[in-house]
């Protein structure tokens, strides 16, 4: 019985530990502007279109 209450004190650290981890992802996500976001799509695309005219390393 007493491993049991273990296991379950673990699984509720690990939820609770999941959910901090969440809501700082959120609010980091939510801090940008407009802006920050087209620009930072921006940088991304340009580096995709950089990496297709070369092929695969292999």
């Amino acid at each position: 019985m007493r491993a049991w209450k273990w296991i379950g004190l673990a699984g509720v650290a690990g939820v609770a530990a999941t959910g901090v981890a969440v809501a700082r992802a959120e609010r980091r996500r939510r801090n940008y502007t407009p802006d920050e976001v087209r620009a930072k799509l921006h940088e991304r695309v340009a580096a995709a279109d950089k990496g297709k005219g070369t092929p695969p390393a292999r």
